[in-house]
């Protein structure tokens, strides 16, 4: 499953695209909130779509609850603090979505070869080699790790 979210995030799988709503005659709605629709849909659904069931394909394979809620609480955060500090920082953050804009298809082919792996690593039984490296890096980092 993680391997064809994945796969599909890279944009490797075309599925069928979903139907274009229309504005109400009229133009009910202000240009502003238009926009602000727009942009929380850019920012928002390659985080929602295969990033979280990714996640929740992890959480679930994990060997303790905790591990699980560990990994459900980082991406939480990871989901969370992004959007926080774009509000807080509205204007300065322009430059950076500006990058993020212009970068987005090696982005997204990056985060989707990433997901491949995570999903092979599973299949193969061989997620443990990524606990290995964490660890190492924890320990050379000098922190306990937890697991």
């Amino acid at each position: 499953m993680l391997v064809v979210l994945g796969l599909a995030f890279m944009g490797l799988l075309r599925g069928r695209a979903a139907p274009r709503r229309r504005a109400a005659a009229g133009g009910a709605q202000s240009r502003l909130a238009a926009r602000a629709r727009r942009a929380f849909a850019i920012c928002a659904a390659p985080c929602i779509g295969p990033v979280l069931a990714a996640i929740l394909v992890l959480a679930g394979s994990s060997d303790t609850v905790f591990q699980g809620a560990l990994l459900l609480a980082v991406y939480s955060l990871g989901l969370a603090i992004p959007f926080v500090l774009a509000g807080a920082l509205f204007t300065r953050a322009m430059g950076a979505f500006r990058w993020l804009r212009d970068h987005y298809t090696a982005i997204q082919f990056v985060s989707g070869a990433i997901m491949v792996a995570l999903g092979l690593l599973l299949f193969f039984g061989r997620f443990y080699v990524l606990r290995i490296y964490l660890n190492r890096f924890l320990e050379w980092v000098g922190i306990e790790p937890v697991f």
